[in-house]
């Protein structure tokens, strides 16, 4: 783990919800994913999130899913924080995977709310308290109700935030006010969960971010955090601005993974844009327009050149 660490940031600053890399029939590619993994710490990234939405942790498996953690430990884990997803909507699954992300060696863990069951407030909290217990490590809760279905609501964050290894939030509810009044009385350290939120969150209090775009624009991201902690509220907003466009690249569609997947291809950081299942890649048009938004962008020429 790295040496430095923080309780107001007890995960880094700047984290990338990292693709998993898979060769073009659909294998877990570990080199790959080794290559990406230290790609992205040179580039200013502080951690890197495994095996989450991006990661398309719905279909990969558990022995993969522990390689993969296991492999960028070795790789990075001395520079970067490693947290490790552990999602499901079955509890005894979700601290069957924290328990051997915690085998692997990864520092942290990110917990989602339960999708697709709708437990109630009690039994979301319960879910997430059994896999904070499963291990010793902190956990990032991951709330997104556009995907799970169900909000952590704010009596269930004041529950939760009593919990001593329950130390962050990943923050995709779109609901900056309500992070506002939730950053305050928790006390829990807040992450951005959307790339286009982050500099309106650190505004409010949040830490950092949990990114997407960061797989292609991690300097800029670094900027905006390093500028706004030094209290260039300026700066900050003009570095937003330069990745504003990167952004919408990446996010636009709503499809992270096979975007994310397909500009690193166009960028020649991954071999493959390969996914599985029902994720689908990037057809051949669709990467024609990601690559006039990457050059649009300014990064195509930038790191291909």
């Amino acid at each position: 783990m790295p040496a430095v660490t923080s309780s107001t940031r007890p995960f880094g600053s700047v984290l990338t919800a990292m693709v998993t890399p898979m060769t073009p029939d659909g294998a877990l590619d570990l080199a790959a994913a080794v290559a990406l993994a230290r790609h992205l710490v040179d580039q200013g990234n502080d951690g890197l999130v495994l095996n989450g939405t991006t990661g398309e942790a719905p279909t990969t498996h558990a022995p993969e899913k522990a390689e993969l953690v296991s492999a960028v430990v070795e790789a990075v884990g001395d520079r970067a924080f490693v947290v490790a997803g552990a999602g499901s909507n079955d509890t005894a699954h979700a601290v069957r995977m924290a328990e051997q992300a915690a085998d692997a060696g990864a520092h942290g863990l990110l917990v989602v709310s339960p999708y697709y069951s709708r437990p109630s407030q009690h039994g979301l909290a319960t879910h997430i308290e059994a896999v904070a217990d499963a291990t010793e490590l902190p956990v990032m809760v991951y709330d997104i109700p556009g995907r799970a279905g169900v909000r952590v609501q704010p009596p269930t964050l004041d529950r939760l935030a009593e919990h001593p290894r329950i130390v962050a939030v990943k923050d995709a509810t779109g609901d900056s006010y309500g992070a506002a009044k939730a950053i305050e009385r928790t006390g829990l350290a807040w992450y951005s969960g959307d790339d286009s939120a982050f500099l309106s969150l650190l505004a409010l209090g949040a830490v950092g971010i949990v990114s997407v775009v960061g797989h292609v624009a991690t300097p800029g991201l670094a900027t905006i955090a390093r500028c706004w902690v030094s209290g260039d509220h300026a700066g900050a907003l003009a570095a937003f601005r330069q990745i504003v466009p990167a952004v919408d690249a990446l996010n636009g569609a709503g499809m992270q993974a096979p975007t994310a997947k397909a500009a690193l291809e166009l960028l020649g950081l991954l071999p493959s844009r390969a996914t599985r299942l029902p994720i689908v890649p990037l057809s051949d048009a669709e990467l024609g327009e990601l690559r006039t938004d990457l050059v649009r962008a300014g990064l195509l020429d930038l790191v291909a050149g």
